[in-house]
């Protein structure tokens, strides 16, 4: 490879990383409905985890959960960790198709623009059994599972 075509891939991957932190740093104003700040509220299942999901606490990385789902006890919260100064904004709902699809769920906590940059958070209780669904508002496709059992 010339110095000149290295050059070019060093400036296209420079501009490339660039704007994925532009990206990532955007953000808007919302309300927390339904959820807890950290530090309150119940206390994250514990235990062995089963189907290959978690139990308790779900971490988040620059555009995607850690894992697609978790598994919350009846009654306990979900505990969210950002792992590190990633912008995201969740909602009840779920990506379809590469399409944001909103949706309150029967026995569901609400989740309303539930900011995140850096921090962590609670959603709960759970009170009722059942697979309930969140997704983050500015990255397509990433979508979280939620089995109360």
């Amino acid at each position: 490879m010339s110095n000149k075509q290295l050059r070019v891939l060093v400036i296209i991957m420079a501009a490339l990383a660039i704007g994925s932190i532009l990206f990532a740093a955007c953000s808007r104003p919302g309300t927390i409905t339904g959820g807890t700040a950290s530090g309150g509220g119940g206390t994250p299942s514990s235990g062995g985890s089963s189907g290959g999901c978690p139990d308790g606490t779900v971490h988040m990385v620059a555009t995607n959960f850690a894992t697609s789902c978790v598994n919350v006890s009846k009654g306990s919260v979900l505990k969210l960790v950002d792992d590190g100064p990633y912008v995201h904004i969740l909602d009840n709902g779920s990506w379809v198709n590469g399409s944001p699809q909103p949706k309150t769920e029967p026995g569901a906590p609400t989740v309303t623009n539930l900011q995140f940059n850096g921090n962590s958070s609670q959603i709960g209780p759970f009170n009722t059994a059942g697979t309930f669904h969140i997704y983050c508002t500015i990255h397509p496709n990433m979508n979280l599972t939620i089995n109360v059992k």
